[in-house]
């Protein structure tokens, strides 16, 4: 079951979750507009290969944004700190940015309960478009399981809200 957004603040309240920074004007009726961090990373020669080691150059958004370039992957983070302790999450972009040709976290957009610290985006433009850092930029939504949990032992699984890296910073590389 999705929590609306009202929930989504009562549960934030209760310590169910977690959502820092908050603003309540970020809140809509499902879910929660999460914002870009300051820094993006992009694979330096253009090319990946999942069987070597990437390569990855850092960019820092300067204030008048940057332009992203079609066919081009940008890893950037959330501004924010999100997950929970009892919900799952689901990060998705907003349909505002998709009618402009952005897709975001179109491969990994599931939140394991359990895990909490700023997320890895996935960006993909498919014509030239300029991002800011602190824009609003996709939405996060919190469902409830069902069934016993298992315990999330992932990369992220097991670090305290005070390990997680400042804005921007790219943790997960």
């Amino acid at each position: 079951m999705i929590l609306t957004g009202a929930e989504i603040a009562r549960q934030r309240a209760r310590g169910a979750l977690t959502i820092e920074p908050f603003d309540p004007a970020q809140l809509n009726p499902q879910s929660y507009n999460y914002r870009l961090g300051a820094t993006l990373k992009m694979h330096r020669n253009g090319r990946a290969d999942t069987h070597r080691e990437h390569t990855l150059e850092e960019i820092v958004i300067p204030e008048d944004g940057i332009i992203l370039e079609p066919g081009t992957v940008y890893l950037g983070t959330t501004m924010e700190v999100l997950g929970s302790s009892e919900c799952a999450m689901r990060l998705i972009g907003r349909s505002s940015l998709g009618r402009l040709g952005l897709y975001l976290q179109y491969s990994a957009d599931l939140g394991h309960r359990g895990s909490t610290h700023r997320w890895t985006l996935e960006l993909e433009a498919t014509q030239l478009l300029r991002v800011y850092a602190g824009m609003s930029i996709g939405q996060v939504t919190f469902w409830h399981t069902a069934g016993s949990p298992l315990a999330y032992t992932g990369t992220f699984g097991h670090r305290s809200y005070a390990s997680v890296a400042p804005p921007g910073l790219l943790a997960a590389f």
